[in-house]
């Protein structure tokens, strides 16, 4: 199923059901040109991943004190929610694309891919006339359980799937990161980025070496936590969140994502931020795709 926001400028973002997907995202450079660019790059690309985005390792899942037999999908990992999770499903859609919103939602039983507890997802989409797309994350639980969302939508602000994203400057606010592991699990170690080849608290090219990196920000609230800008275009990309890390990813051609999240693996690693949803806590959750564009 095919929808679509637009804005007072003519820009648009199309979306599908299927994972409830970024599609496209129409917007202009620095000319007044509308280009799109949302990336295609194959994979969960533009959906949004759950019931637990990234990496919980070994298939298990401890929570009050009890463990819980994860499927599994990457060797001994359960990667973004397990072999069927929600960016492999088709979404209702709750509120069709009425003004600027769009909301999806998903049903997922106790038991669904191991993980306890039936949980309710929606996900509203808005598409403002600043060319601001904001989505809205809301997950709630009959029983204990962990929730981590993200939409791992791919970005090329050229509009052009074949240009090198290798000059894009890009900064990032984060002091420390994560390191992982052989199988990319996080170690439990916060480390600081200064003098590491992922540090971009100062603004430079994301140069040709692929980076997979769970950068930890600082602060409460709905905060900036990165912005891109491509030259040649003119676009620029900021990304505002209220979420406690933000995945830079640049392994595909022609595409970087920066993904919002909880940090992977969390239920095995108690000093990092809980991602357990209770009956009576409900998770929300807001991240900004902010874009503008200057000659």
């Amino acid at each position: 199923m095919a929808l679509e926001l637009r804005n007072a400028h003519g820009e648009r973002v199309t979306f599908s059901d299927a994972g409830a997907a970024i599609v496209e995202i129409f917007v202009r450079d620095g000319s007044g040109k509308i280009g799109n660019v949302a990336m295609n790059a194959g994979g969960s690309a533009g959906r949004v991943v759950g019931r637990f985005a990234n990496r919980i390792a070994n298939g298990d899942l401890p929570l009050d004190g009890q463990t819980y037999r994860l499927l599994t999908n990457e060797g001994t990992t359960t990667l973004h929610g397990g072999p069927d999770g929600f960016s492999k499903r088709a979404w209702s859609v709750e509120d069709g694309a009425t003004g600027s919103s769009l909301t999806f939602r998903i049903e997922s039983p106790d038991g669904d891919q191991g993980f306890p507890g039936a949980v309710t997802c929606r996900v509203t989409y808005t598409f403002d006339d600043d060319s601001a797309l904001r989505i809205d994350y809301e997950a709630t639980t009959t029983a204990p359980t962990v929730i981590n969302l993200l939409n791992h939508a791919y970005f090329n602000l050229t509009g052009d799937p074949s240009a090198s994203i290798e000059n894009v400057l890009l900064q990032i606010e984060s002091e420390a990161y994560l390191p992982v592991d052989a199988a990319l699990i996080p170690t439990g170690e916060i480390l600081p980025l200064a003098g590491t080849d992922r540090d971009f608290r100062d603004v430079r090219a994301i140069g040709s070496t692929p980076i997979d990196c769970t950068y930890v920000l600082e602060g409460q609230g709905l905060l900036q936590a990165a912005q891109a800008f491509d030259v040649r275009s003119g676009r620029s990309l900021a990304v505002e969140t209220t979420q406690p890390a933000i995945q830079l990813y640049t392994g595909k051609p022609g595409a970087f994502a920066l993904e919002t999240e909880h940090y992977p693996d969390a239920p095995h690693h108690p000093n990092f931020p809980s991602t357990e949803l209770t009956p009576d806590r409900p998770f929300t959750s807001t991240t900004i795709y902010r874009f503008s564009a200057t000659q």
